[in-house]
């Protein structure tokens, strides 16, 4: 027989000296963080259900493009909920405590290998599309530049598309490095 087995891993790990402990136990502190953001994520329900019955309510006095651009709001305000959601239980389960949802049949897939990089881009992934959808209202209204209509200048649009485009690159570059990374832990 095999004498050199190693000992099965303890039940319980040994405890941590007092510093290592109190580091350690500071992650913690992120927890009022995370509960704020399930606040905000209210306050967003909220926005959502009044922006929803203000369309229901006019929806017959609004003309189409009116209409898109409530449909547009709805949809960025759904975007930031999704964006939340993935803070809120990616940061949680990455960096606090893990939420054992093993098993359960509403656990998100993409939960099951988060880990610091890949919660990355997919946040970057999130701006991206709520920064679309920002552009998109904005293309939309860009025909009443130069009118009292617009909330728009020219300038504005041009540094919005900037901006969209530095984000995009953002994340091309946050996968590129995480790429990168993954395949130099696995060598």
């Amino acid at each position: 027989m095999d004498q050199t087995r190693e000992k099965p891993p303890a039940a319980y790990p040994t405890a941590l000296r007092p510093l290592p402990a109190l580091i350690f136990s500071s992650r913690w502190l992120q927890l009022p963080l995370y509960i704020g953001l399930i606040v905000a994520q209210c306050v967003y329900v909220f926005l959502f259900l009044k922006e929803l019955v203000h369309l229901v309510l006019h929806a017959g006095d609004f003309s189409e493009m009116q209409i898109m651009l409530v449909v547009l709001g709805l949809i960025d305000v759904v975007m930031i909920s999704n964006l939340l959601v993935m803070v809120i239980v990616g940061g949680y389960e990455t960096f606090v405590s893990r939420l054992n949802l093993e098993g359960h049949p509403d656990q998100p897939e993409w939960l099951s290998h988060v880990n610091a990089g890949i919660l990355k881009v997919k946040l970057a992934m999130a701006i991206i599309g709520i920064s679309s959808i920002h552009l998109l209202r904005t293309f939309i209204e860009a025909g009443f530049v130069g009118t009292a209509k617009s909330t728009y200048t020219e300038t504005g649009i041009i540094l919005q598309t900037v901006i969209h485009s530095v984000f995009i690159l953002s994340a091309i570059g946050i996968a590129f490095v995480d790429r990168m990374s993954s395949q130099s832990e696995g060598h």
